[in-house]
């Protein structure tokens, strides 16, 4: 038995990581743009800032996509949840107004198939691709004791850049403020644990059973891709006082991170129509009101803050690109996120 056969038989196939690594390295090299330096498939990769910007700061974050990607291998499907991540991670940067220039990808499981690995990573390459963002490296590791066999986790790290006069950190929040509220397409990559729980364990659906209330297959439903937002905001970012992403912890729990001392936040649920999806968790899994905004973003993806004269402009740069938008509510005196 040589040294290769040896490691195959404790779990891990060198043959088929090089397979997958060739394709993915087509993947890489599509995504280079003119800040990408270096050499594919090194150790590290680099980009250079953009010229033009005076005291370029860095913003970087560091994301995963859940227990989607438990709904994606249940579904067979894998060729969304890279784009998730992407699009996750770019909004997360967004709310500081910056600009993605860099990528990097981490898929860790055991035995996960090769053409799942490929497909993975030109998800990911897909949303690099639509944001002019270099995917410059990342890693892909084989850990047959760690993961259940065919099982995987998908994480990536962004670099942006932005003006440092030109950041957004919420301190220009001012009581007055309106709250403009952009769509959502689904539970873009939080509360899946419930969901699924809700959906797969007491409901015993599937993904490819048919719910008439939900519009379609539950797989389907279940796996829109994570919005981004860049295309609905960037135009606007000179504009804006404060924008959050709404991820994990709902509303109340992302909205509350952009408030400067004294200023509270007053949202009114129903200034939207509350998405089919979320109505029928909430009724089908007995899940309180408090619970459900606590966990999903319920048709709310993200909440620029403005001052209520540059409400018009706000909206019409996310009808542009077609992402729909409410006001919400408005900036208070006090501390904290109402819901009302």
């Amino acid at each position: 038995m040589t040294r290769a056969d040896r490691y195959r038989a404790a779990g891990v196939d060198l043959d088929a990581l090089d397979r997958a690594k060739a394709r993915i390295a087509e993947t890489v090299a599509s995504t280079r743009t003119e800040l990408a330096r270096g050499i594919p498939g090194g150790f590290g990769g680099m980009v250079r800032l953009p010229a033009g910007i005076a005291d370029p700061t860095l913003v970087m974050s560091t994301d995963g996509v859940g227990t989607k990607v438990l709904v994606a291998q249940r579904a067979g499907r894998h060729h969304t949840v890279g784009e998730d991540l992407v699009n996750h991670c770019v909004n997360d940067i967004l709310v500081h107004g910056a600009r993605p220039i860099a990528f990097l990808d981490y898929i860790a499981g055991a035995g996960v198939p090769t053409d799942t690995l490929a497909v993975l990573v030109e998800g990911v390459g897909r949303g690099c691709r639509a944001h002019r963002m270099t995917l410059v490296g990342g890693e892909t590791a084989e850990l047959p004791d760690l993961y259940q066999q065919g099982h995987y986790d998908l994480a990536g790290t962004i670099v942006g850049v932005v003006a440092e006069g030109d950041a957004l950190h919420g301190d220009r929040v001012r009581v007055g403020d309106v709250l403009v509220g952009y769509a959502s397409n689904g539970l873009h990559t939080n509360g899946y644990s419930l969901a699924r729980r809700i959906l797969f364990d007491e409901l015993k659906l599937d993904v490819d059973s048919d719910v008439g209330e939900l519009g379609g297959p539950v797989g389907e439903v279940l796996l829109q891709v994570h919005l981004s937002y860049w295309n609905a905001v960037h135009s606007i970012l000179p504009r804006l006082h404060a924008l959050a992403h709404i991820t994990g912890g709902g509303i109340p729990g992302n909205l509350v991170r952009v408030l400067p001392q004294g200023c509270g936040a007053a949202v009114r649920t129903g200034a939207w129509p509350l998405p089919p999806l979320f109505a029928f968790l909430q009724r089908k899994g007995r899940v309180s009101e408090e619970e459900m905004y606590r966990v999903f973003n319920m048709g709310i993806g993200m909440i620029a803050v403005a001052a209520p004269a540059d409400a018009d402009a706000v909206r019409d740069a996310a009808r542009r690109a077609n992402i729909e938008t409410w006001l919400i509510g408005e900036i208070t005196r006090g501390a904290g996120v109402s819901l009302a």
